[in-house]
């Protein structure tokens, strides 16, 4: 009897054994099933979030994005992923489905300053989150409107130099130089509307000034323009007002540099003499009187410079190194000051 209980025993110890043994088995092969199914899945959804939804690595930031007015989802989608905003057409066009934006995505410009996944880009153009903001652009006084340009294609998206050029050549010295609020998608077009507008403006806050001069608007400029970058204070501005309009009322050439720098660009070098011997209507060494135009767009204060001179017999000026301005009456009191106060101190 023992042994037949011994061997019962033993069955059913072994019968245990290998029911954990199974079960161990069968749990270890589940878990390994598991793991390899949960990373198929978890490597499938991070292929697809990245080739799918991720922004593209040339995402075009602060470049402005145009969504043509009448475009399907599926036209704007191709064009977005032409232009590397989004990385797949298919999906922006699921995403704007789910959205139920399909057939009312907003047109116009839209700018992005940082790269954004395609759930954002579509959100915004569903709602029309355009993400346009006035850029704060300053045009320093005295500055030509061949400097103006390069300032403004520096900064607007649309803006375009050559026809920039073309358009406020005809303006110089009535674009206003003061601190604008444009548009990144601003043309050139209402640049020089602004800027010419508000040169009328800040003219008519000085129209008593101008009216009580005996020069026209367009000759007051022209000398404002030579004025601006003559002299720095109040003071000297109307002094170096009265001297060259004295200069023109006596048939004497006005003989400024600032005119003749205009034609050659020489702003930093030293003119020479085949220089002032250019025959350009701006030079004011071979030609008497103003130049035939403005050569920059001066302040509010050297047009009322202009206007309003200090009355004087002087017919002379030079400034040393430190902007400060001598008048001579004389030719040879003038040749006196330059020895004194330039040639003795190079």
């Amino acid at each position: 009897m023992k042994k037949i209980s011994d061997y019962i025993r033993g069955f059913f110890e072994w019968l245990d054994h290998e029911y954990y043994s199974f079960q161990t088995s069968w749990q270890y092969r589940i878990n390994i099933r598991t793991i390899l199914f949960l990373l198929f899945v978890g490597s499938l959804a991070t292929w697809g979030y990245f080739v799918l939804f991720v922004a593209p690595d040339q995402f075009p930031s602060k470049v402005l994005i145009t969504v043509p007015a009448g475009a399907s989802a599926t036209n704007i989608g191709i064009i977005l992923e032409d232009q590397h905003v989004i990385r797949s057409a298919f999906t922006f066009r699921v995403i704007e489905k789910l959205l139920g934006a399909s057939n009312t995505l907003h047109a116009g410009d839209y700018i992005f300053k940082q790269p954004e996944n395609v759930l954002t880009v579509a959100r915004a153009i569903a709602i029309g989150a355009y993400g346009l903001e006035p850029l704060h652009i300053t045009i320093p006084e005295g500055y030509t409107v061949r400097q103006m340009a390069e300032i403004y294609a520096a900064q607007l998206p649309r803006f375009n130099k050559a026809s920039f050029l073309t358009q406020a050549m005809p303006l110089e010295g009535f674009l206003f130089p003061d601190t604008y609020y444009f548009l990144p998608n601003v043309t050139e077009t209402t640049v020089i509307a602004a800027m010419r507008q508000n040169f009328d403006v800040q003219i008519q806050k000085i129209q008593p000034q101008i009216a009580s001069s005996t020069h026209t608007i367009e000759e007051i400029t022209t000398m404002a323009s030579i004025i601006e970058k003559e002299a720095d204070t109040e003071h000297d501005r109307r002094m170096v007002s009265g001297v060259l309009w004295n200069r023109i009322a006596k048939g004497m050439p006005l003989q400024s540099d600032i005119p003749i720098m205009y034609v050659t660009g020489k702003y930093d070098s030293r003119l020479t003499l085949a220089d002032l011997r250019n025959p350009s209507p701006y030079n004011t060494y071979v030609h008497k009187g103003l130049p035939i135009g403005p050569v920059n767009n001066p302040s509010i204060a050297s047009i009322l410079a202009a206007a309003n001179p200090i009355k004087s017999d002087f017919l002379f000026y030079l400034s040393d190194k430190n902007n400060v301005t001598y008048y001579s009456k004389t030719y040879a009191q003038h040749l006196q000051y330059k020895a004194l106060y330039i040639d003795s101190r190079k």
